[in-house]
């Protein structure tokens, strides 16, 4: 696997929010925008020089992404970039699935009037933000389609979990903001969900919506995430999803 050194220019900002929540942040987006590889190593002494921040705030830095799944410590080599196998991010995609299907079937439920007609409005901005934005506000305008989703819901429970779990699949849903036909696709998916959860008010079929929207998101996040390990091991390994999101 490769070791990059991880040096450069991304000093953080000495103000505002605490460094070490500066560098969990241009860590978490490095891994994200796919910068860090699956597999790299995450040498502290890079790490302290490319952020220009003490071993202590990385460290502190690397148990925060450790606990959002986003690394792995390996004994005797340190903290890499989760690698994740096939049946993990399947896994993972299953949880979801029936996660956001029961999130859509109790909106259906249980939202008031006033939050549906939020969900709507929000759709309708999305056809901007989303459809014709950019990776941030596709990324912003989803996470608040899927706030107004759980308050409609009106299940803390499901709030909490389901938000953990869209913590380890963050690297997944970047990949979906930065495919442009994907964003199509998906916004397709969105408006049938709200059509099923805001206007007909109909829990079964809200329920479908919501677990058929993942069960594609999570075939195009294998074979985007194979695709990422083929190019880092090179074409003579040969396409894998191993090795131990």
């Amino acid at each position: 696997m490769p070791d990059r050194t991880q040096t450069g220019s991304t000093k953080v900002e000495r103000h505002a929010a605490p460094l070490r929540k500066q560098v969990v942040r241009a860590l978490r987006e490095s891994i994200l925008d796919g910068e860090l590889a699956p597999g790299e190593r995450l040498l502290e002494n890079a790490l302290c020089e490319r952020y220009d921040v003490s071993r202590t705030v990385i460290r502190e830095a690397l148990r925060q992404l450790e606990s959002e799944s986003l690394i792995t410590v390996l004994p005797n080599r340190g903290p890499i970039v989760t690698v994740l196998e096939q049946h993990d991010i399947e896994a993972l995609y299953e949880v979801r699935r029936s996660l956001e299907g029961l999130a859509g079937e109790l909106f259906a439920r249980n939202a008031s009037d006033e939050v549906a007609v939020e969900l709507r409005d929000h759709l309708d901005a999305m056809e901007s933000l989303y459809l014709h934005g950019t990776v941030k506000t596709r990324e912003e305008s989803k996470d608040e389609f899927y706030r107004i989703l759980l308050k409609g819901a009106g299940n803390e429970i499901l709030e909490s979990t389901l938000r953990g779990v869209h913590a380890r699949i963050g690297l997944f849903r970047r990949y979906a903001f930065v495919d442009d036909t994907r964003v199509a696709m998906s916004m397709d998916e969105l408006r049938l969900i709200v059509r099923a959860v805001a206007r007909l008010r109909d829990a079964a079929e809200g329920r479908a919506a919501c677990e058929e929207h993942i069960r594609v998101a999570g075939q195009l996040a294998i074979l985007e995430y194979s695709r990422r390990l083929h190019d880092r091991d090179g074409v003579q390994n040969g396409p894998r999803l191993a090795v131990a999101n």
